[in-house]
């Protein structure tokens, strides 16, 4: 094997700072083990993205790919919905179904816990 690096290998650099991320638990540990290998898979798989997005864009060239790559991040990156926009999609699903749900109920609570009285 030669001494050059895969491409999503992450440099030692990250994999150290990974590494006592999570405290001085001990480094033998399963779940230590598991943690740091699901950060490499999770950086390797955002490098792949980023790739994939970078090659689109030039070999596409014009401004509608931009959009389209930016369509794919999101697409593949999702961001979980703010408490915000939980509570509302519960308001809004209460007044189509008639009934608050437990779960439902819970998100409105701390929703409204964070806000100043």
């Amino acid at each position: 094997m030669t001494n050059q690096q895969h491409p999503i290998t992450p440099p030692p650099e990250l994999v150290s700072k990974w590494c006592y991320e999570d405290g001085e638990e001990i480094k033998s540990s399963p779940r230590w083990f598991f943690s740091v290998c699901a950060k490499a898979a999770q950086w390797g798989a955002d490098q792949e993205l980023e790739a994939c997005c970078k090659w689109l864009q030039c070999e596409a060239g014009d401004s509608a790919t931009e959009f389209v790559a930016g369509d794919l991040r999101s697409a593949r990156r999702p961001k979980p919905p703010s408490l915000k926009e939980q509570a509302l999609a519960v308001i809004e699903n209460s007044a189509i179904c008639d009934h608050l749900s437990p779960e439902h109920a819970a998100i409105l609570r701390r929703a409204l816990e964070q806000l100043d009285d």
